[in-house]
């Protein structure tokens, strides 16, 4: 009997490509695993009107871990089109499955490590005083309040009456009390003082086990003065916990003017849930892309990890496969962290390292390609290709 079982969940588009590539390597690996296929994305959405079905929740509620590939996510008025005829006038709507799955489970702890791997054509350099280049070392890890925020869904277009009765007692929306209701639109951003104590510890345990120096705070306290206010005032208390780390902070715009002049200065971030979504995306810019750009969601007994990239559906059907599969192999070391299997996650890290400093595989966004199936033409390698490369090294 496997010592793990882990549900796999390949979703939409290139999910359904990078996922097996990610076993592959954990089983190349010896990662002791059984896994269960599970549904979800937006085939299911339209033939069940779910696209998080409940037999994927009950798997993941069994086995407690999931890896995940991606998913495709299309505004209101498209998934209502799109939905099986037999399904509409339901009163179904459509919501991003991998947010309701963090909600559902609490998954409230997001990370995303956004660390550059030497010799990857994609990082990123800059012009030095003389003339010439440097290449700074990027080591940020982003710690994302996960389920909260403008996230949480709480939102209406044409507000009911007690919604607007509610907003109408705050002195800032006098100038909206005119507004009809079908021309206006309002998202909640709520923040819980339990959420920020859970997000901001962990990013301090983090940062304390591996030896950063310091926690930066990317919020906008300055104009949303309460719910950045509110993660901020409990950095600097859960601070006191962990003398030997200081906690900076920084507003989110300016944050992105600054992480593309001194990426070096930052090591662990923590934000809520949509800076923390900006900035993590910002960095991944700068370690190779979302190719690179792994996360995981971690609750108090689920967790579930997943690449930051979306669908790219367009990529799906090509033959032989193009993408990039390192993200989600790093997903699946983070996995292995989580469990406590960290010898194999360091193995594997090690392996995607050696294969990026040679550099003589690399899909076409390493290449600096355009993708499609002109990409292999030119010397950009397959998926398989990088992940045979991968398990060669290990």
């Amino acid at each position: 009997m496997a010592k793990h079982t882990i549900v796999t969940m390949p979703g939409d588009g290139i999910g359904k490509v990078v996922l097996p590539e990610a076993v592959r390597v954990l089983e190349k690996v010896g990662f002791d695993a059984e896994y269960v296929h599970a549904d979800i994305g937006w085939d299911f959405w339209i033939s069940e009107g779910n696209p998080l079905p409940g037999r994927t929740i009950e798997l993941l509620e069994k086995y407690k871990l999931g890896l995940f590939g991606a998913i495709t996510s299309k505004p209101k008025d498209e998934a209502d089109a799109e939905l099986d005829p037999k399904l509409k006038g339901k009163g179904l709507v459509y919501y991003s499955p991998i947010v309701t799955m963090r909600q559902h489970f609490d998954l409230d702890i997001c990370v995303r490590p956004c660390i550059s791997f030497p010799g990857n054509p994609l990082n990123f350099i800059r012009r030095t005083v003389s003339g010439g280049f440097e290449e700074p070392k990027v080591n940020a890890v982003i710690f994302r309040q996960n389920t909260e925020c403008l996230y949480a869904g709480v939102e209406w277009t044409d507000p009911p009456p007690q919604v607007r009765a509610a907003f109408a007692t705050h002195p800032k929306f006098k100038i909206f009390a005119e507004v009809p209701g079908k021309e206006l639109a309002i998202s909640a951003r709520i923040f819980t003082r339990q959420a920020c104590v859970r997000i901001c510890r962990a990013a301090f345990e983090y940062a304390a086990k591996h030896g950063y120096k310091s926690v930066t705070v990317c919020e906008k306290p300055n104009v949303v003065r309460e719910t950045s206010g509110m993660l901020e005032k409990v950095a600097r208390e859960v601070k006191k916990e962990f003398p030997e780390i200081a906690v900076w902070s920084t507003n989110i715009d300016a944050q992105m003017m600054w992480l593309t002049k001194n990426p070096e200065d930052y090591g662990v971030i923590v934000a809520g849930n949509m800076f923390g979504d900006i900035v993590s995306d910002g960095f991944a810019g700068l370690v190779g892309g979302l190719g690179f750009a792994c996360s995981a969601n971690i609750g108090r007994q689920v967790a579930v990890f997943e690449p930051t990239h979306g669908s790219a559906p367009k990529y799906e059907k090509l033959d032989p496969p193009i993408v990039n599969p390192i993200a989600t192999i790093l997903s699946a070391c983070m996995m292995l962290d989580h469990i406590g299997e960290s010898q194999k996650s360091r193995a594997i890290q090690k392996a995607i390292g050696q294969v990026v400093m040679e550099g003589k595989v690399r899909t076409y966004d390493m290449m600096r390609l355009t993708g499609g199936p002109k990409a292999i033409e030119k010397g950009a390698a397959t998926s398989i290709q990088l992940t045979d490369a991968i398990l060669a090294t290990l």
